[in-house]
């Protein structure tokens, strides 16, 4: 077994008191002081994430868009410079690999997001298939950090941030799924407009030396604004509120995009790339819906859905307790015949059969 991973903010996190957690092979903060207050801070003013375990790859070349139209799902070269746009990396059986971010840094150069649980089989796949482009991709994982500013107080936090200089964009023109370049330190920095949780945010690419100068001056600036350090369990109620899908939980190899509602990244129209032939499920395969549950026990992953009888009809694959709206949701596969907005079925927790209801994803909009 390989040793645990740190991220360049060690430190800061154990002088703030989080607990750790194992996540894709990294010790990553769990928690600093409660799970609920976190997750609060986020929708009413924001929170500070170190996701700098995340995976990053430079490609670059003069067939950059091409190869990435045939590597990934989406078409990759209708993309602007300045934008960033979600896509996946199917495997040849159509199933998924991972779920990224790209950002067109120019015209021959972009940039990949991937999640670091994956980042083996991520570049083992990249790297394949560049094979006949005229292309170059890198890991520059170990180059940087990465910290996500998540909140509706976010904008106006990295606006007062002391040293983030030579903002390309003004603050409040830049858009959702949009970045926009700055320097902090007198070095590079990206702000990407985009993130995790459901509310406005940005996620901040800065080289890993600037890492912990980059959280200190955050903190200081958010301290006005009830900015507070936030951990993975937060991110995790987080996204589940906004029925974002997680890798290992909603996404697989075993996976095909239809099945968890992500069919509109697939560009079908698109000669061909890569997971092309095996992308499409099988008519009775399960499909990912949302589930609201009546009472306060939470339905967790490997949770059956079962009908009146007991009869199984799906599992959970995330739930929780919504700090939010007050009530149980969860993730779940189930038979298409049960997919239905608002068919009623069970959750098997423990024994215990608890009345829910299919609902439309997200559970959670922010008001913009």
């Amino acid at each position: 077994m390989s040793d645990p991973r740190y991220t360049p903010l060690r430190e800061r996190h154990e002088a703030l008191g989080a607990s750790f957690t194992d996540f894709g092979g990294w010790q990553m903060p769990v928690r600093y002081t409660s799970d609920l207050a976190e997750h609060h801070a986020v929708r009413q003013a924001a929170g500070l994430f170190d996701i700098s375990h995340m995976a990053e790859f430079t490609v670059q070349g003069a067939a950059a868009d091409a190869f990435l139209d045939h590597a990934l799902a989406g078409r990759l070269s209708a993309l602007a410079i300045g934008k960033a746009k979600y896509s996946l990396l199917l495997a040849e059986t159509g199933g998924i690999i991972d779920d990224v971010i790209v950002y067109r840094l120019g015209d021959d150069d972009f940039l990949i997001i991937s999640n670091a649980g994956n980042r083996d089989a991520v570049r083992e796949a990249l790297a394949f298939r560049a094979g006949g482009f005229d292309v170059e991709v890198r890991d520059v994982s170990d180059d940087y950090a990465l910290i996500a500013v998540q909140g509706p107080a976010a904008e106006t936090i990295l606006a007062a941030t002391a040293g983030i200089d030579e903002v390309g964009i003004p603050w409040a023109e830049q858009r959702y799924y949009a970045w926009a370049s700055a320097t902090f330190g007198g070095e590079p920095l990206l702000l990407a407009r985009t993130g995790y949780t459901g509310e406005d945010g940005f996620e901040l690419l800065v080289p890993a030396a600037l890492a912990v100068s980059l959280w200190d001056a955050v903190l200081a600036a958010g301290e006005a604004f009830a900015l507070v350090p936030a951990g993975l369990a937060a991110r995790d109620t987080l996204r589940l509120e906004a029925g974002m899908p997680l890798y290992g939980h909603e996404l697989s190899l075993e996976t095909r995009p239809a099945q968890a509602g992500l069919g509109r990244v697939v560009v079908t129209a698109k000669e061909s790339f890569v997971g092309k032939d095996g992308v499409d499920a099988a008519a009775d395969a399960p499909v990912l819906v949302g589930l609201i549950a009546e009472g306060k026990r939470a339905g967790r992953a490997g949770y059956a859905v079962v009908d009146a009888d007991g009869v199984p009809l799906g599992e959970i694959t995330s739930g929780a307790l919504s700090p939010t709206l007050g009530h149980p949701i969860a993730m779940a596969y189930v038979t298409p015949s049960s997919a239905e907005e608002g068919t009623a079925v069970f959750l098997d927790v423990r024994g215990t059969r608890i009345p829910a209801t299919v609902t439309a994803l997200p559970f959670y909009r922010r008001t913009k």
